[in-house]
This record gives structure tokens, C-alpha cells and sequence, in this order.
């Protein structure tokens, strides 16, 4: 695809999609990876055939199709460091968190094939990382037209006083014991009138920005298409190493920092300054 074509990050995201990030932790921003299909494309397959140590098949025995994910791999996937490198990507997380610096935190592949009926559960990504900070941004990108399977969203729930207690996606077990600290994992579809949900048919290259607090989720894929995404997860200026109450995922074993600490840049590194 051509790469020419696309706009700067300033035509492509405007001042009403920042505002709506602000607002509702979450906003879709058309075109934004359009000219990157082909290298996310080569990134999923490269995963998916030479998957890393935290690959996951997210399906119980009998369970149909398949749901797999992996994370933290761009240090040797060529497409995925490029993507990295060169694309839109931080630059528009910096104007939508309106930061002056952005870190990679790491990559991660989620691939529903056709015929999978098991739903992502709902989530917040922050309680499982060790990243505390409101300027904290996920990109979701699908390299296939999505509708049913979209990423789907609940407006305001970056600003939840607790965070939801998380789960192990597989079993949807107690992902901490410390429960007490956490809401419970609520149910929009169950209660419609207390939740705003934002859900959006996209096109390959689109992509949804997010809080790390948002709560989301996703439906199966049913479909008679493959729902193959890359997430690349982001940081600004506020954030910092906070301890959880228990193992944080991804777990970055051996990374020395201590509560309060900026993520070290050796492992998390810049993307972007003003």
C-alpha cells in the first residue's frame, strides 16, 4: 500500500477525536494504519508461525475455532520493529494523550479465526500491567473488515474511581486473590441503560485508541472471515511502575524498577519527543 498517501497525523486525527478520547477513554480513528496492512499482515503471520514464550491458544478442549494471542515480540519480528519505527503510531498517541514524550510498552497479536464462538471477556488492560498513569493509550488495529467481532468499549470507564478485578481469559478465574481493591467485572450487555458502549464496524488499517482503565471487550467471531489485530500498548509522561498484588502481565521478569520509577528505556523505549 501506498504510504505517500496518508495525511499527517494532524489532518488524521482531529481536535473532536482528542476531545472524545479524553472524554470517553476511547475514539476510532479511521485510516490510521492504512498504509501499514501489509506489514501488520507479515508481523501476525511471522507470530503465528514462530510463536513467542507467552503464545496462548484461549480455548477450553471442545471449544470451536480458535483464539490465539502472544505479546512482546517486536525485538525479533523485522515487520513489526518497522511498524514500530516508522509509522503513525506514536506520534498520534502523544496528541491524543497530550504528552511530550511516548514509550512503547510492548506488542500484542490477538487472532480469532473463523467459527470461534468464545467472546474476549470484559477487561481493563492497567490492572494487569504494572503501569500506573492517566496518560496511557492502546492501539487496536485489524487487518480484516470487522463487525460483529469489533472491539468494543465502555464510555467513561477510564475514570472509575477502582479498576476491575482482572481474570485469566482461558478459565475467567481471579487473575489476583486480593479481591477487595477491585470492582467486580460488570456485564454491559446485561444492563444496557447503565453503560455506554461504543462499537464500530472498521475497515483493515483503521484503528480504536484507548485507555489502559477502558473496559472492553469483544464478541466471538462467527463470521466465515478470519478477525486477525495488532495492538501496540503505549505510555506518556505521568506514567509509572506501581506494584500489583500479585504477577503482572506481561510479566517483564528481572526489570528492577521500584514503585514510582518512569518505565527504564532500555526495555521500554522512546518512540517519540516533542
Amino acid at each position: 500500500m501506498n504510504r505517500e498517501n496518508q495525511g499527517s497525523v494532524n489532518e488524521m486525527i482531529t481536535d473532536e477525536d482528542v476531545a472524545a478520547y479524553q472524554r470517553d477513554g476511547a475514539v476510532c480513528i479511521p485510516g490510521l494504519f492504512k498504509g501499514w496492512v501489509d506489514d501488520i499482515i507479515a508481523a501476525i503471520d511471522q507470530n503465528m508461525r514462530e510463536p513467542g514464550p507467552y503464545a496462548a491458544d484461549n480455548l477450553k478442549a471442545g471449544e470451536q475455532g480458535r483464539f490465539f494471542d502472544d505479546y512482546c515480540n517486536w525485538t525479533r519480528l523485522p515487520a513489526l520493529a518497522r511498524i514500530i519505527e516508522k509509522s503513525p503510531m506514536a506520534e498520534a498517541a502523544a496528541r491524543l494523550m497530550g504528552s511530550k514524550r511516548v514509550q512503547l510498552f510492548h506488542d500484542h497479536v490477538l487472532v480469532k479465526e473463523p467459527g470461534t464462538a468464545k467472546a474476549t471477556p470484559w477487561h481493563q488492560d492497567a490492572p494487569y500491567y504494572f503501569v500506573e498513569g492517566r496518560q496511557t493509550l492502546s492501539f487496536w488495529i485489524p487487518v480484516d473488515p470487522v463487525r460483529e467481532a469489533s472491539l468494543r468499549l465502555v464510555a467513561g470507564s477510564h475514570r472509575w474511581d477502582k479498576m476491575v478485578l482482572p481474570t485469566r481469559w482461558l478459565n475467567e478465574d481471579n487473575f489476583y486473590p486480593d479481591q477487595e481493591d477491585f470492582l467486580p467485572v460488570p456485564d454491559p450487555d446485561a444492563e444496557p441503560d447503565k453503560y455506554r458502549v461504543l462499537e464500530w464496524p472498521m475497515a483493515p488499517g483503521d484503528a480504536v485508541a484507548f485507555d489502559f482503565r477502558t473496559l472492553h471487550g469483544a464478541r466471538g467471531n462467527l463470521s466465515g472471515s478470519r478477525r486477525r489485530a495488532l495492538s501496540l500498548r503505549l505510555v506518556g509522561d505521568d506514567a509509572r511502575y506501581v506494584t500489583r498484588p500479585g504477577p503482572t502481565s506481561p510479566p517483564f521478569p528481572g526489570h528492577n524498577m521500584t514503585d514510582g520509577q518512569t518505565l527504564r528505556e532500555d526495555w521500554f523505549p522512546v518512540v517519540w519527543s516533542a
